[in-house]
């Protein structure tokens, strides 16, 4: 352990955290350089305490201050690393910062098991340890995007008494449905390049960890592993969901409790996060039993607007309020702010409302018609079938141009009719737009920079509802129960599309593709080692999670007549 002072702050490095079994987590910690009691702002990772940002994630890095070179002003960006809040702004602003290894990572022993039960218990314990230093007020908070949101949801369903509010900004929860298998269907391509790139290399004991710059040492502590020993040492994040088609104990362990989740809370939610973040953080706060707790709706990269002002504004307004008792007014504030969307800009206005779903959406069913492969205001006056190849080109179905100015806020839903020639069918459906000329509208997503307006997916097999937790524009699946399809019969499936904004000028188009694999728009962008093509890293093409013999057969939709198939749209009155 090791302390300095540096950009007024008092730091102490690595730390020694001990668990109730004797493990000791390792720990950097920031404070203010007077001497005072100050409330915490705390996160466990396994993403390295002494892992730099900008060595790190180079190109991210790179482009953010491109982008945005007067952020987090008063800075030096010294002490940044990934996903976690500024020390130097937060300090400033009178907070004590505790940025913790998490066991099994960086230069904590142990078994590494993200999001596992012991690290939650692990979390649980480090909140209790920073809220009775006799350096802190009491009053432990969290902040941090992606996985230092995630476990946000999982420590708040244990309760510890000291933390007192946390901001989630972009945080999946349900480790099956926002994680591992979107509608049953193994999310491969992210886990693989996820936990391979950014996690197996910052495990405890990788000789071939980076440097921790402040450290003047490895990040991943003193002890030399060898592959073999790094293998018994963690629970792989891609062969174990592999292994688990169904949902059930093991991923019901790494999601919350909603019931249990009562803290204060902003959850942040991108518009743009399909494939992962995004389902969570509308959950949260639909379910949550908190009563105290805020929605707040952006668009754009997965790790920028944590940073911004607009977003530092909102942190300590919210974190002074429950963490210094400050009477700022943060009580009144509308429990929904988002940002809102049209065509081909990111001058996006913001809106605030009281509830969610906004109460003055009207459902509106759009339905498919197979015989012109159309999207109609009306249903299909007519039976029809459309069939398409699951490995081959998709169904695009597309309605005439709107008579008006139409705005589409909310969460979509598709009800099929299908047949397949195999026994199970892997549906991927995307929900898109188009202007006058035929240009698709689309938008910097969390991870891909041509995300398309919405997606949904589903296992055929999957299909059997909890009907106590479905709604109609949110079907909720068991994955408890396999329902094979019985090849030639048609059969009903309902769809959940992740939730979207857009508000389109008269004369712009709505289209519905359905599609037996990843959509794909064929204009490959590179960043990094990483191919974007309209999903980013969110890939399902696993070999023995879809072999070819169940999933590539040929399936078709059917409409008209009994076989009413629509679209859910949340229409907002314009």
């Amino acid at each position: 352990m090791s302390a300095e002072m540096e950009q007024n702050m008092i730091i102490e490095r690595d730390v020694p955290i001990r668990m109730d079994d004797g493990i000791e987590l390792r720990a950097d910690i920031f404070k203010p350089a007077h001497s005072d009691r100050f409330p915490v702002l705390i996160s466990l990772s396994p993403y390295g305490k002494g892992f730099e940002w900008k060595k790190g994630w180079a190109s991210s890095w790179q482009s953010f201050w491109a982008k945005h070179p007067n952020a987090l002003t008063g800075s030096t960006h010294s002490h940044l690393i990934w996903e976690c809040v500024d020390p130097e702004v937060w300090t400033a602003l009178g907070y004590a910062i505790v940025r913790i290894d998490s066991r099994g990572a960086g230069r904590s022993p142990g078994v590494l098991d993200v999001f596992g039960p012991r690290e939650v218990e692990d979390f649980y314990h480090a909140i209790e340890w920073a809220g009775t230093q006799p350096w802190s007020n009491g009053n432990v908070g969290i902040a941090g995007i992606s996985y230092l949101a995630m476990n946000q949801w999982l420590v708040a369903s244990l309760q510890p008494p000291h933390l007192k509010a946390m901001i989630a900004w972009e945080g999946s929860a349900d480790y099956y449905r926002d994680t591992a298998r979107h509608g049953g269907i193994l999310s491969n391509g992210f886990l693989r390049a996820w936990y391979d790139k950014q996690v197996i290399l910052l495990q405890h004991g990788n000789p071939k960890g980076p440097e921790d710059p402040w450290l003047g040492t490895r990040s991943t502590g003193p002890l030399n592993l060898s592959e073999e020993e790094l293998k018994k040492n963690r629970m792989d994040a891609v062969d174990v969901p592999l292994q688990m088609e169904w949902d059930g104990e093991w991923y019901r362990k790494r999601s919350p409790v909603w019931s249990k989740v009562t803290v204060p809370f902003v959850s942040a939610a991108n518009w743009g996060g399909m494939g992962l973040h995004q389902r969570g953080n509308f959950a949260a706060f639909e379910e949550a039993a908190s009563t105290e707790k805020w929605l707040e709706i952006h668009s754009g990269k997965h790790e920028e607007g944590f940073y911004l002002d607009y977003a530092l504004e909102l942190q300590k307004k919210f974190f002074d309020h429950y963490l210094k008792g400050v009477s700022n007014g943060w009580e009144k504030e509308k429990r929904v702010r988002m940002k809102i969307r049209r065509p081909f800009t990111e001058d996006f206005q913001e809106r605030r409302a009281d509830v969610w779903p906004l109460p003055q959406v009207k459902w509106t069913q759009l339905f498919l018609s197979a015989a012109t492969t159309a999207l109609l205001w009306e249903p299909a006056s007519k039976d029809g079938q459309a069939t398409f190849d699951a490995l081959g080109a998709p169904l695009i179905f597309q309605s005439q141009p709107l008579a008006q100015e139409t705005e589409i806020t909310g969460p979509l839903a598709a009800k099929l009719f299908i047949s397949s020639t195999t026994t199970d069918v892997d549906l991927f459906l995307t929900f898109q737009a188009f202007s006058p000329s035929g240009e698709e509208v689309e938008f910097q997503g969390s991870h891909d920079p041509h995300t398309p307006l919405a997606q949904g997916w589903l296992r055929a097999s999957h299909r059997k509802l909890d009907p106590d937790r479905s709604k109609p524009h949110r079907p909720f699946h068991t994955h408890d129960e396999q329902w094979p399809l019985e090849p030639g019969k048609v059969t009903e499936v309902q769809i959940e599309i992740w939730q979207t904004n857009i508000v389109l000028p008269a004369g712009y188009t709505l289209a519905l593709q359905i599609g037996g694999h990843d959509f794909e728009r064929g204009k490959p962008v590179i960043i990094g080692e990483r191919v974007n093509d309209g999903v980013g890293p969110f890939r399902h093409t696993h070999p023995v999670d879809r072999p070819t013999d169940k999933f590539g057969g040929k399936t078709t939709i059917h409409t008209g007549g009994e076989h009413d198939s629509h679209l859910l749209l949340p229409l907002v009155p314009v």
